[in-house]
């Protein structure tokens, strides 16, 4: 978690007005992030239990107190989708570990809960009344492809989906990514995590009744690839990570297009604080891709010739021979910030 943490600095940020169409260009040009990055990890931050180390960790959000840290972490695993086989345990499968962990600003753990109930934690989100929401985003053994709603102190209040199943129906889910509840409490679910699962936002009324969903798998505006972070700004816009397409998409909470930027590259995480500043995090583009790959590369035999991770393969090599053939991979997340605001051409 450390590596692939920054945190909030007095340097200038970057407010960029969009200005790219849609077109051919757009569709075709390579992930990038070449903005400043003036941001840097804190090693060793959070402060787990002794004897457990940190796991995949995909899913944080900040309490209402402003303050304190919710993360979602994958029970001590090493835990990328391509990794789950049957008949093998995989990330929280098994574990009478907790996923969900609550630190105070010094990294203190304060509150852990949530073991047994989920398979894949993957998207977190903790609305106004201090709830935390969690997406289980892979499905095995009847766990999985849910939205959990727990209360600040860890009972379960609602959820969404079916246990265990994967589908397209109202009330089911495949791999959903991320969950954010409106001012008026709509729930809006990303639902969707590339190759044969889903790609659309599902929204339901803050009982969990089905409202409606837009998107499909596609590159043109509207059209959606790995929908890995959502985020509101002041106005009420929805703000889409579409992880594949390299791009933020902008909707209305009714699912109307409004905008779509490319500045941001590959966004994982997306978040919009009180004065509509938006940071986006950008973990696979560049060099910043390469540690997640060597590190998944050493769960794979070298004698395997491709991998897939999240829709994209890539060659298995040995160490040896990767250290030759490109430079070392940089252990931080670039991190790009703009103005919402100001980068809306409507103003």
């Amino acid at each position: 978690m450390a590596s692939d943490r920054a945190v909030r600095s007095r340097l200038p940020l970057l407010p960029r007005r969009v200005s790219q169409q849609w077109g051919p260009s757009a569709q075709v040009s390579a992930p990038t992030n070449s903005a400043p990055n003036p941001y840097h990890a804190v090693e060793n931050w959070g402060k787990l239990p002794e004897g457990r180390a940190w796991g995949s960790t995909s899913g944080v959000d900040i309490d209402p107190d402003g303050t304190s840290v919710w993360v979602a972490e994958r029970c001590g695993a090493f835990a990328p989708p391509s990794l789950m086989k049957p008949g093998t345990p995989f990330a929280c499968d098994g574990s009478n570990l907790p996923p969900i962990l609550k630190f105070d600003s010094s990294g203190k753990l304060v509150k852990a809960f949530g073991a047994g109930l989920l398979l894949f934690p993957h998207g977190l989100h903790v609305d106004r009344e201090g709830n935390v929401w969690v997406t289980d985003g892979l499905g095995k053994d009847g766990k999985g492809h849910q939205v959990f709603k727990f209360s600040p102190d860890g009972r379960v209040l609602m959820t969404l989906g079916k246990a265990g199943v994967a589908g397209s129906g109202p009330d089911e889910f495949n791999a959903p990514s991320a969950v954010l509840v409106a001012p008026n409490g709509d729930i809006f679910v990303a639902d969707g995590h590339g190759g044969n699962t889903n790609a659309r936002i599902v929204k339901f009324t803050k009982d969990g009744k089905f409202i409606k969903f837009w998107g499909k798998k596609g590159s043109g505006p509207g059209e959606l690839d790995i929908p890995h972070a959502l985020a509101m700004d002041s106005r009420g816009r929805l703000f889409v990570g579409d992880r594949q397409n390299n791009r933020i998409q902008i909707f209305d909470q009714d699912g109307n297009y409004i905008d779509q930027w490319f500045q941001f590259s590959r966004p994982s995480g997306v978040f919009i604080d009180k004065n509509d500043m938006i940071y986006v995090a950008d973990s696979e583009s560049e060099s910043v891709a390469e540690e997640p790959r060597r590190l998944e590369a050493r769960h794979q035999s070298r004698k395997s010739p491709r991998r897939r991770r999240d829709g994209d393969s890539f060659p298995i090599r040995s160490r040896r021979r990767r250290a030759r053939a490109r430079p070392k991979a940089s252990r931080r997340t670039r991190m790009a910030t703009s103005t919402a605001r100001k980068s809306d051409p409507s103003g």
